[in-house]
């Protein structure tokens, strides 16, 4: 080694890996994005590096990123989160890979918690955070909705079989072994999340939901956007994900409980036309959605504890709607998924190949 090198391998000190690198995938959306990079930089975790990932933004994102002294890359775009994170973890280079949306707050200590899941249980390859108790909008739609996933993250601590992109962390080298989110089938913010938790847990890989690791969800719902969301975006493209799995997932908001609860519900819908020719059918219809909500006793209970009975009455028949719209998705999925395998078509996203623990 010349004298130079020698100087230079003197001077300049190693590159320093940071154990946690946060992806923050953006489209516009700019509000948003101060309040989660604000809250970012008042970590009280301090082993992190931020890298926002702007999908081809017509609002100007840099300089809000700039201010706040993170990371900044542009791709041409939009084209949707599953390739905005795909890129961010190409460039990052944490041990493990944090994934929070551009409309979500992390608490003070969501990254500490998020790390020390990670150094208590070296076997734990991806963890699930949580929504916390607090939504940001207060029109009863945003409120039912985050509340719904605040509950369903909360009764469902421990080993899970999917990933929530909104507040997790994954191995980034895991991530990477699989080929990250199919960026090819979910252009658009989906089940991009869901399924490749589904290909990690199948192969053996541990993903946990920590409670613990809380955020704060920023995003205002209205009736049309939950509609829209949970039957094209969730519903219908996770019934075809199963099905290709070979499998049906019993895990958070798809447990055995709950699709008793859509046959219920599609069987007291199914008897309320009947009331016309034989009025018990309605009686019968009464009868099978009380039992729906008998079996979801603590989710109302959950509900009156936080919000009053008044909010709660309110929640029954958007409860009931949910139920519903799982049947429709059901259906719809299951029909799409034969045609698209009778017709032939579009086929990625199949199980990958397999990947043994690095």
């Amino acid at each position: 080694m010349c004298d130079s090198e020698k100087m230079k391998s003197v001077s300049e000190p190693p590159i320093q890996t940071p154990m946690l690198s946060v992806v923050v995938p953006v489209y516009n959306s700019t509000e948003y994005l101060k309040k989660c990079l604000a809250a970012l930089a008042e970590s009280d975790f301090a082993d992190f590096d931020v890298l926002v990932v702007d999908d081809g933004s017509t609002e100007p994102v840099e300089p809000i990123v700039a201010q706040y002294g993170f990371e900044y890359m542009r791709i041409e775009g939009p084209g949707g989160p599953a390739r905005a994170r795909n890129r961010g973890v190409a460039r990052v280079k944490g041990k493990y890979v944090v994934f929070i949306d551009a409309d979500v707050v992390v608490h003070r200590d969501t990254l500490r918690q998020f790390a020390h899941v990670f150094t208590v249980d070296s076997m734990i390859d991806a963890v699930v955070g949580s929504y916390d108790e607090t939504p940001a909008e207060p029109s009863f739609f945003s409120q039912y909705k985050n509340l719904f996933h605040h509950y369903v993250h909360q009764m469902n601590a421990g080993m899970v079989s999917t990933f929530w992109s909104g507040c997790g962390a994954m191995r980034r080298d895991l991530f990477l072994a699989f080929g990250g989110f199919d960026e090819q089938r979910y252009r658009r913010p989906a089940i991009e999340d869901i399924e490749l938790g589904t290909w990690v847990s199948a192969a053996g890989f541990q993903i946990v939901l920590a409670p613990q690791v809380k955020a704060t969800h920023l995003k205002r719902w209205t009736l049309w956007s939950i509609l829209k969301t949970d039957i094209f975006d969730r519903g219908v493209p996770w019934i075809r994900l199963m099905l290709r799995a070979g499998a049906a997932a019993n895990t958070l908001n798809a447990k055995s409980s709950q699709r008793i609860c859509v046959a219920l519900t599609w069987l007291a819908s199914a008897l309320l036309p009947l009331v016309w020719w034989w009025p018990v059918a309605g009686i019968v219809a009464l009868l099978l959605l009380s039992l729906v909500s008998a079996l979801n006793f603590d989710f109302y209970r959950y509900f009156i504890a936080h919000s009053g009975v008044w909010f709660t009455l309110r929640v029954l028949p958007m409860h009931w709607l949910y139920f519903w719209y799982c049947g429709l998705c059901v259906i719809w999925g299951t029909a799409a998924h034969y045609l698209e395998s009778w017709w032939g078509g579009y086929s990625s996203g199949e199980k990958p190949r397999a990947v043994t623990r690095l």
